[in-house]
């Protein structure tokens, strides 16, 4: 075997020269026998692997470089020779799949995708992680690559799909559609339609960092009164995200079954969880003032819904409408609030209580978080449900938001003001 290939070795290799002429030139890679990096005279690169068939040899191209780094044509490699221990004919198959390509629309992405929903996703997470997985592969990658074979996906596409996102401005969601895109890809490699992954060696285009951002008290109002200007069902939607702490697919996804009036409780079932643990979640008198006053839609059940059958979405939208309601709202002097998401509501609630004096513990089974203090054997042996505790800490955070955007009038003191009807 040679020596083990490099990324700076097979960016510097060169083809030999014979007789003062370039000839086409083969580097084995000490890693992987069987593999190796093929130079042509013209200096174009490509990774293929040698073995044996019956005591014939083969040749399997995989791919060529650098559109296949080193690390990925390992890896593809690996998988071809592990057929190869199986029986099988790398390069046999794939002329086989070429020629009956164009004959069959199984394969092609919008099928694909369509299968690793429900044939994966659906099985193997929650319904909010498979409805987002869905949301994004439909949006993102399907509506680029219809009515391409997924066996024709290179990674020069992964590349230049993740960039147009970026492009557009959302470095964020690139990552989110590369992590999806993946697993997409790798469950392919396991259905045994494609022979390697082209998203391998592609890293995310952003860093990620902790959000810290947290609203402030002159902020609170301004978001409030903004909401009420929003479409049904966002302006409600974004009230209750702010009243209740709990996580935006969780009230977006809200059922009427899951709502006990009488006893002011709302229960998430352990289905639609992050943590897959029923949460109670006590409505404090602005929460249930706004529940009341909804209409009831069709019969799926939902309680954001705008057809009667399917849960809202458009938060994207709804957010820059929003934004732009919190602009108009400002004098000209004033600067508009620092970038906020929806998530950030949640973390605010849970820095307002921390202000009023809430335990952390209550903070935490408000949040319906099973780590910090209820981390490990605690977690356990931990079963009181602070039912009474969360009831009064939403309550103390639903009045400190009712005093903030209902200032008294001036030159006036008044107690809490209800939100009814808001």
């Amino acid at each position: 075997m040679g020596k083990v290939l490099t990324k700076i070795a097979a960016e510097n290799a060169t083809a030999k020269q014979v007789g003062g002429k370039a000839v086409r030139t083969e580097l084995p890679d000490g890693s992987v026998q069987g593999l190796y990096l093929i130079v042509q005279p013209s200096g174009a690169k490509s990774w293929a692997v040698r073995y044996r068939v019956d005591g014939v040899p083969r040749k399997h191209t995989l791919g060529p470089y650098p559109r296949l780094d080193v690390r990925g044509a390992r890896d593809a490699a690996r998988i071809a020779l592990g057929k190869v221990g199986e029986g099988e004919d790398p390069a046999a198959q794939k002329k086989a799949d070429r020629a009956g390509a164009k004959a069959t629309d199984t394969d092609l992405v919008e099928k694909v995708v369509g299968r690793f929903i429900d044939g994966h996703a659906k099985k193997k997470t929650r319904e909010s992680s498979w409805r987002e997985a869905q949301r994004i592969l439909n949006r993102e990658v399907v509506a680029v690559w219809t009515g391409r074979s997924i066996r024709s996906i290179t990674k020069k596409d992964v590349i230049a799909l993740i960039d147009s996102v970026v492009d557009r401005g959302s470095p964020v969601m690139a990552n989110r559609v590369l992590a999806h895109t993946r697993k997409l890809l790798n469950w392919c490699v396991e259905k045994d339609l494609i022979q390697f992954s082209p998203a391998v060696g592609v890293k995310p285009p952003s860093k990620e960092e902790s959000r810290d951002r947290v609203l402030t008290d002159h902020e609170i109002p301004l978001i409030w009164n903004a909401a009420q200007k929003l479409q049904w069902p966002f302006s409600h939607i974004t009230r209750l995200l702010l009243l209740t702490g709990q996580r935006r697919e969780e009230v977006a996804n809200m059922s009427w079954g899951e709502l006990d009036l009488p006893q002011r409780l709302w229960t998430i079932p352990k289905e639609r969880t992050k943590n897959g643990r029923a949460h109670e979640v006590p409505l404090s008198d602005a929460a249930m003032a706004i529940i009341e006053q909804l209409p009831h839609i069709g019969t799926s059940g939902l309680v954001f819904t705008t057809n009667g059958e399917t849960s809202v979405s458009g938060f994207s939208r709804a957010k820059r409408r929003l934004d732009g309601f919190i602009a108009d709202a400002l004098p000209p002097e004033a600067s508009a609030p620092e970038p906020w998401t929806f998530h950030d509501l949640r973390r605010t609630v849970a820095t307002g209580m921390a202000k009023l004096g809430m335990p952390l513990p209550v903070t935490e089974k408000v949040l319906n978080h099973i780590s910090g203090s209820f981390a490990g054997i605690v977690g356990v042996y931990q079963l009181h449900d602070f039912a009474p505790e969360k009831r009064n800490a939403l309550a103390a955070w639903s009045g400190l938001v009712e005093r903030l955007v209902t200032p008294p009038p001036a030159g006036e003191v008044s107690n809490v003001v209800k939100l009814r009807g808001a």
